[in-house]
This record gives C-alpha cells, structure tokens and sequence, in this order.
C-alpha cells in the first residue's frame, strides 16, 4: 500500500485515497494531507464522510473505462454516508447543517466531500450511516431496473445475474416482495448467500450451457438484470421471452458485449435497455424522485431493512477493490476515511 504525503500546508487537509493512474485498484494510493474542501460549492452539501460505499464502478474508474471519468489524479469513490456540516447556495428546500445522509458524488473515498444536492436523502431515523449505504445506488438501481424500466408483474419470472453483489442482493429481495419468482446466477460458492435471500433457483455463473440450464428450469425470462456482459449476455438474450421480455443493462463486469441490428429482428426479439441510476437522475430527476420515494415507502413497511455492509479501514481500499474486481467479494462492502 503506497502512501503519499502531499505537502499542501496552506490548506486544511484530509485522508483520502488517490487514483494516481489508470492502472486500476493497484494505481490507488492513500494520501495523509491531501486537501479537504472548505466550501460546499453550488448545488452541493459540505459532508463529514463516517463511511464511504465500494461498488463495482469504482473498479471500472480505476481502470479509466467508467464513461465521464475525472482526470487523474483524483480522488476516488462515489457513494457515502455522513454530517452535512455546510450547504451550497442554489438548493430547494435544503437539508440543514447537522443532518447525517446518503448521496452519491466524487471523492467519497475521504473523509471530507463536497455531495451534489440529487439525489441526497436523509439517513432513515433509527439507522446508522453505515446501514443506509446502497440505498441510493444498489437499491435505488434494482428498483428503476425491476419496476420502472422492467415493469414487472406478479408471477413475472425475472432472472438476476452476480446475484452475490450489492444490486443483485437488493433486486432478489424486491422481485420476492412483488410475487415474482427469481432465478439467479452466481459463483458457486456464492449460492448459499442467494438462496438466503429467496432466491427460487440458483446456478453457477460460469456454466458453460447456462442458457439450457435456465430454460430447463424455468422456461422463459420475463425480464434479465444483465450486469455481467460478454460472459453472460448472449444467455440473456436467449432465454427471454420473445417480444414481451426486456433486458435491463446495469453493466459488463466480463467485459463488453455486442448485439448487432439483425439479431434483434431475427434472433433475440426482445426489449432492450441500458440503466445507469446516475444519468437517470440527472436526465429525469423527477422518475428518480419516484424510485427513492418507493424506497422510503418500502423502508416504512419493514421490506427494506438496515443493510450490514462489511467496513474496512481506507487503507484497505485497493485490496477491497482488486477482491471486487476479481469477483471475491458477496454483499456490500465500505471504507471508514477515520480508521
């Protein structure tokens, strides 16, 4: 583990972990002084970061194949919880000083951030900052995949791929709780954490036939969450159910995958969509309001219940996120900037 001490004596500084190139987890390096924000900005909150939220497009920043990505260096991370300890001019209805909540923006990976204002929710009475991590990404991205942009219905067959990871944990749990039965993939020795979940089959991600083996078990797929790629996504395509079945994209943790124009006329007649909860937010903020509204209803109903992600210290950061990359890791996974 590098550390780096940035001498920077004119200003207030802060731990943070830094991408010093695009080399992935191992081009990380843990600062000690590197400069905090002193000022909310516009549109933003000033936030004491108590816990910082690891998702797989941390890894894909890392490697510089996360589309919009900062220059380096930067500071990395882009979930967290914590203190808004000063609010930017330009926010309706701003939350107030002293609030702990959950929100999305960069530099999380520090112990201080400056959080655009979309998307900020208030940490739910009762939890910890902690607890509430995923909320605004994991669960927020299941239910938009799930509900808004994969209508399901009751009795819907939804088949939910890296089912083990923070998205797949919260979409297996949701599916369950609006009638639907699941059929997930994951890593062997991942399945007793799915079946934990609800999950009605289980397979091995890596089958070589998985497409035979879906269809043996249960027929057709209405919907596919398809965050896996190139390793998965020609199955995807196979087994949904022509026409009326869709394919939600979240991502390509294998890689990228293609599908030509002729193979949607003549092969895979299916409903096909990307879904990135950001630009969701950001293009159609009021849809987006819904997911967290749905959200919240869900929390008060007892269907979402505090999350129990496992924290590291900061400097554990690039091991965490080589195991994320490498598939070792199940559930959601964090970093204390203080420890």
């Amino acid at each position: 583990m590098e550390i780096l001490n940035e001498q920077h004596a004119e200003h207030a500084t802060m731990r943070a972990l830094i991408q010093r190139e695009r080399s992935g987890p191992s081009g990380l390096a843990l600062s000690l002084n590197h400069p905090r924000p002193t000022a909310a900005g516009p549109g933003a909150y000033l936030i004491r970061v108590s816990v910082a939220g690891v998702n797989f497009a941390d890894v894909m920043q890392a490697h510089g194949t996360y589309a919009g990505g900062p220059q380096v260096p930067y500071v990395a991370g882009f979930e967290a919880a914590g203190e808004i300890i000063a609010v930017g001019t330009g926010i309706d209805h701003p939350i107030p000083v002293g609030t702990h909540v959950i929100g999305t923006g960069r530099g999380s990976f520090a112990e201080y951030m400056a959080m655009p204002a979309a998307g900020v929710r208030p940490v739910p009475t009762g939890w910890s900052d902690a607890a509430a991590l995923g909320m605004v990404l994991n669960w927020a991205t299941a239910l938009a995949a799930l509900r808004t942009l994969g209508e399901i219905a009751t009795g819907d067959v939804v088949l939910i791929h890296a089912a083990a990871g923070g998205v797949g944990q919260a979409a297996i749990r949701l599916a369950k709780h609006y009638g639907d039965r699941v059929i997930a993939t994951a890593s062997r020795a991942k399945h007793d954490t799915v079946m934990s979940l609800g999950a009605d089959v289980v397979l091995d991600s890596a089958c070589p036939d998985l497409a035979e083996e879906i269809t043996r078990h249960v027929g057709a797929v209405d919907l596919v969450l398809e965050s896996v790629g190139k390793a998965t996504f020609q199955a995807s395509l196979s087994v949904t159910r022509p026409f009326t079945g869709r394919v939600i994209v979240l991502g390509a943790a294998s890689g990228d995958a293609s599908v030509t124009t002729h193979d949607l006329v003549f092969s895979h007649r299916v409903h096909l969509q990307g879904l990135h909860i950001g630009a969701l937010a950001a293009t159609v903020p009021a849809i987006y309001r819904e997911v967290l509204d749905e959200l919240d209803t869900l929390i008060a109903h007892g269907v979402y219940t505090p999350g129990t992600p496992r924290v590291h210290r900061l400097s554990a950061g690039p091991a965490l996120l080589c195991d994320v990359e490498m598939g070792r890791t199940r559930g959601k996974h964090a970093l204390d900037p203080w420890r």
